[in-house]
C-alpha cells in the first residue's frame, strides 16, 4: 500500500470540506414572547411626558426563560434602560429551535415607552408578534 501524497490528502480534506457544505441547511426559528409585557414606566419620565426606546439582548435558555439580559442600546435615559432590564427577568418565551429541537438563543428586543401607545399601534402592523416589533410599557 502506498502512502498518500501531501497533495492527494489535499484535495481529498477539501472534498470533504465541500461535501459538509452542500448540506441543506437546518431549520432555525428565533425565540417568541409568549408572556405579557412587564416593564414599567418610570415615574419620573411619565410625569416629564419623555418617551424613549431600550434595546435589550437577552440570552434565551432552551426551557424559554431570560439567562442573560444585556443593554444593547441606550435610549439616553438611565431610568428608561434600568426598567428595561428589570422587567426583562420575567418575560417568558418559546425557545428558538433548530432542527425542530429546542436550544439557547440570543434575542434583541426593543423596549418601547410610549404615552400613549394606542396612537402609535394605529401606524404598527397589527399581525407581528409582540417581541418582533418591541413591547411597550404603560403606566
Amino acid at each position: 500500500m502506498t502512502r498518500p501524497t501531501a497533495k492527494t490528502a489535499a484535495a481529498l480534506a477539501a472534498a470533504l470540506l465541500l461535501a459538509g457544505c452542500e448540506r441543506e441547511p437546518v431549520p432555525e426559528t428565533p425565540p417568541r414572547q409568549v408572556s405579557e409585557s412587564p416593564f414599567q414606566y418610570p415615574e419620573e419620565l411619565w410625569d416629564a411626558q419623555v418617551e424613549g426606546q431600550s434595546t435589550l439582548r437577552l440570552f434565551i435558555s432552551d426551557r424559554g426563560t431570560v439567562d442573560t439580559a444585556r443593554l444593547e442600546k441606550s435610549s439616553g435615559y438611565a431610568a428608561f434602560d434600568s426598567a428595561a432590564l428589570a422587567g426583562s427577568r420575567q418575560l417568558r418565551f418559546e425557545p428558538a429551535t433548530r432542527g425542530g429541537e429546542a436550544v439557547a438563543a440570543w434575542f434583541l428586543l426593543p423596549v418601547q415607552f410610549e404615552l400613549n401607545p394606542a396612537d402609535s399601534a394605529a401606524a404598527a402592523p397589527t399581525t407581528a408578534p409582540p417581541a418582533a416589533g418591541g413591547d411597550s410599557a404603560r403606566r
